[in-house]
């Protein structure tokens, strides 16, 4: 299984804790394939700045291939935030830095690395709406993470995404069941082939449009040993992929019923096993920290 990350980097930094940590969508998911026996990489854009340096080298310390990425002058992506109760607080962040001022376009040559994978994720902190059409009907899937904000929810957006996307996610989590279902349905409708809604501690829907299935959360019976709740999400598409990418998914095999429940369940698990680590996966620095020496 080979898996790529194909967007937004960022440090999330815990003000309570002084401490900041590696992040950003499309790494996390990288990473945590990696973690799950994936073969995976990253490609985006990195800042100039010491930030940049640290995230590249975090990144590569987890056994993800950095190597196509490049370096571009400008600030790196900082979020900032603290955790209150396990729970994690967004505080504001300076708009992704050159990561998202100046996302990667995809030239042939870069077409030809992406085509080596069998899955490309990406997100709508990427910018990378317009790259979306290039992939689309390629050898590798796409999945892309459609967030939690109802600017990404509108017809208009869904039909930027959804025609080119083999699984689409959307958090849920402040949403009922049947709504979570109706905006499934509706991704669907414009042309994802398969839609993940995960909804927290009430578990997750995917649907084909054909077959739907539910399942539960695994849950934290102690809610005190939870460390944080950063990169939950990420874990869970994580954990998904990497069991339907086992289990034979691919451009001519659509996931079964029974592949479908066993994503879920790995999803959950993932899910879960975040809650115990800090930040998305840890490799914490003292926050503002300048990086000794650099990869690149």
């Amino acid at each position: 299984m080979r898996v790529l990350g194909f967007g937004d980097n960022i440090v999330d930094r815990f003000l309570d804790r002084g401490l900041d940590y590696p992040g950003g969508n499309c790494v996390n998911v990288a990473v945590f394939a990696r973690r799950l026996g994936a073969d995976a990489a990253y490609l985006g854009v990195f800042g100039d700045d010491d930030a940049g340096a640290y995230l590249a080298a975090s990144i590569a310390a987890e056994g993800v291939d950095v190597s196509r990425s490049v370096v571009r002058a400008g600030e790196s992506g900082v979020s900032t935030l603290r955790v209150e109760h396990g729970e994690r607080t967004f505080l504001g962040w300076n708009g992704g830095g050159v990561t998202v001022r100046s996302p990667l376009e995809l030239d042939d040559a870069l077409l030809e690395y992406v085509a080596g994978f069998d899955l490309v994720h990406s997100s709508v902190y990427s910018r990378s709406e317009p790259e979306l059409p290039k992939l689309a009907g390629g050898p590798a899937l796409v999945s892309f993470d459609l967030s939690s904000e109802d600017e990404f929810r509108t017809a208009e957006y869904l039909d930027r995404v959804c025609p080119s996307a083999d699984l689409v996610l959307f958090s849920c989590s402040h949403l009922s069941t049947e709504q979570t279902r109706a905006l499934l349905a509706e991704a669907i409708a414009r042309g994802a082939s398969v839609a993940l809604g995960t909804r927290g501690t009430e578990g997750a829907i995917v649907t084909d449009g054909g077959v739907t299935v539910e399942a539960g959360a695994h849950l934290v019976e102690d809610p005190t040993a939870i460390i944080d709740t950063m990169g939950c999400g990420d874990a869970f598409l994580g954990g998904f992929i990497v069991s339907l990418l086992a289990g034979g998914w691919s451009r001519g095999s659509r996931p079964s019923r029974a592949q479908l429940a066993a994503a879920l369940a790995a999803g959950a698990d993932a899910a879960y096993e975040q809650c115990f680590v800090e930040g998305a996966f840890g490799r914490a620095r003292p926050s503002g920290e300048a990086v000794a020496a650099s990869m690149w």
